[in-house]
């Protein structure tokens, strides 16, 4: 009997596991708790190794129609005034799309041989000899003979394997907020950034010349604000940037009629195991790293990973989970440890480390720099040897 796989999580990583799943032979179901995709986001970015995966999946020419194509990122101070400029490859590496899109895609490359479930999400797992019984919030339980969670930094699947989220997160010291405005600053495949200590503005316009895609951060301890309460989190954005000068008072006006606010901490995940039993995490949800470790190509990379071992041990979870493990620590050190302090270089909390950071991106940014720091931004990128894999058909372990 073919081995049948339930995957939380429509983002990223649980699509491009159905798709590698569908192609050696197993049967994905792929539940999410939006009602559909989820469409915007932020930017993400491929290089390196990564490159080489995209081709792989065949889904490299459709990145490429979608791409942001995004030029260079300038660095102003509160008056506008340019103080640096970083090439495109530093934010957006070899090619970059938005999350939205790249979301789409992944769907529309795994949706025939997958099964969609929208709407729902999973609320029990209860694991014998022979399967795993999944409740859920609306559905009628079902039997799946593998579960995987690829539900994210908050991951459900986690919780209830695992424990308490807070049991595993590691809190960076920093918050950030995205949303979409109109393009009222004319930019045209650019980027701005502007720090003052503990806060960071970015706004850039890439392949929709219309719209504005505003990113802040800002140092914080932790914030007791709930996930799902939009009008709270619009509401302490508005109090930490109201006072921050440049071009912010008009983005926080578009902030109020924005419904694609994305609010959250920067954080990591540290997990000593990565499944139990017949469960297993993928993604952010196992290892989330923050920005600029490379996540979303590490999430796939680990998708291919985690199907290629489940094949070549033709469905025995045990063998495949360990051995997807094994390949895939060492690369996930690598993107937290890039990771780490990210945020302390994109938000420095005191004014002479702003103008430290604006002289690093000037020297970074110079010609006699570029392979110096193509190779800094690609170590995470690089880190997973992306392995060929046969492909048996699936059998039910």
């Amino acid at each position: 009997m073919t081995t049948t796989v339930l995957i939380s999580g429509a983002g990223i990583a649980g699509p491009a596991l159905a798709y590698w799943l569908r192609e050696r032979g197993f049967a994905p179901t792929v539940v999410e708790r939006a009602p559909a995709l989820r469409e915007g986001g932020s930017a993400v970015d491929f290089r390196g190794e990564q490159m080489t995966l995209l081709k792989r999946m065949g889904i490299l020419d459709d990145i490429r129609a979608k791409e942001t194509a995004m030029g260079a990122q300038i660095v102003v101070d509160a008056r506008g005034k340019k103080v640096a400029s970083m090439p495109s490859v530093f934010f957006s590496g070899e090619v970059e799309i938005e999350r939205g899109d790249l979301t789409r895609i992944l769907y529309e490359h795994s949706k025939d041989g997958t099964e969609y479930v929208f709407g729902d999400w999973i609320t029990g797992l209860d694991e014998d000899p022979d399967g795993v019984t999944v409740t859920f919030a609306h559905g009628e339980p079902r039997r799946f003979d593998l579960v995987v969670g690829a539900d994210g930094l908050h991951s459900g699947v986690r919780r209830l394997t695992f424990g308490d989220e807070e049991l595993f997160r590691t809190d960076l010291g920093f918050h950030t907020a995205g949303f979409t405005v109109p393009n009222h600053l004319g930019l045209d495949h650019l980027g701005l950034i502007c720090s003052i200590p503990g806060r960071t503005v970015m706004a850039a316009s890439g392949r929709d010349g219309a719209v504005l895609n505003i990113g802040l951060l800002f140092a914080s301890d932790s914030l007791d604000v709930p996930r799902r309460d939009v009008a709270a989190q619009k509401k302490v954005v508005v109090e930490r940037f109201a006072d921050f000068g440049w071009e912010t008072a008009k983005l926080l006006e578009g902030l109020k009629d924005a419904d694609d606010l994305y609010f959250d901490s920067l954080s990591q995940i540290h997990l000593d195991k990565w499944s139990q039993g017949r469960v297993v995490l993928l993604g952010d949800a196992a290892w989330c790293a923050g920005p600029g470790g490379s996540g979303t190509g590490l999430a796939m990379m680990g998708a291919y990973v985690l199907a290629g071992e489940l094949a070549a041990a033709q469905g025995d979870h045990e063998v495949a989970f360990a051995r997807y493990e094994e390949k895939l620590r060492g690369p996930v050190k690598t993107s937290q440890k890039q990771a780490a302090g990210i945020g302390t270089f994109l938000v420095p909390k005191k004014q002479f480390m702003i103008g430290y950071r604006n002289f690093l991106y000037r020297v970074l940014g110079s010609r006699p720099m570029t392979k110096v720091f193509t190779w800094l931004t690609s170590r995470a990128a690089n880190a997973a040897t992306l392995e060929n894999y046969d492909a048996p058909v699936a059998i039910r372990s």
